[in-house]
């Protein structure tokens, strides 16, 4: 039992830090602020989500695993709603997402 938990803990680890990896690639990819906070946001709840799971599933059935447990509810509450205020004060600063045309070039 401990192996299973061991592999299913180590593969939460593993598929967070590769969507940290791929929301810190969508930072520099895409062309405006909007596209870059969507790419940021989704991928930093689910990234930090998915490795604080492993971290719980490392730890048992400790006060640590409380600790982390406590700390995803937070963080699953914050993260969304941070992301949410930056578009939202950018937006009445007058900062206007990129369209694209049908032809794939800006307007």
């Amino acid at each position: 039992m401990s192996l299973f938990i061991d592999i299913i803990s180590w593969a939460c680890i593993l598929c967070g830090g590769f969507l940290g990896v791929t929301g810190a690639i969508g930072l520099f990819r895409f062309p405006d602020f909007y596209t870059r906070l969507h790419a940021a946001s989704i991928t930093d709840t689910l990234c930090a989500g998915l490795i604080i799971l492993g971290l719980i599933l490392q730890a048992g059935f400790t006060l640590m695993s409380l600790k982390l447990l406590m700390l995803l509810g937070i963080f699953a509450y914050t993260a969304p709603t941070a992301s949410h205020i930056l578009a939202k004060t950018a937006f009445k600063c007058g900062l206007k997402p990129v369209l694209y045309d049908q032809k794939g070039g800006g307007s």
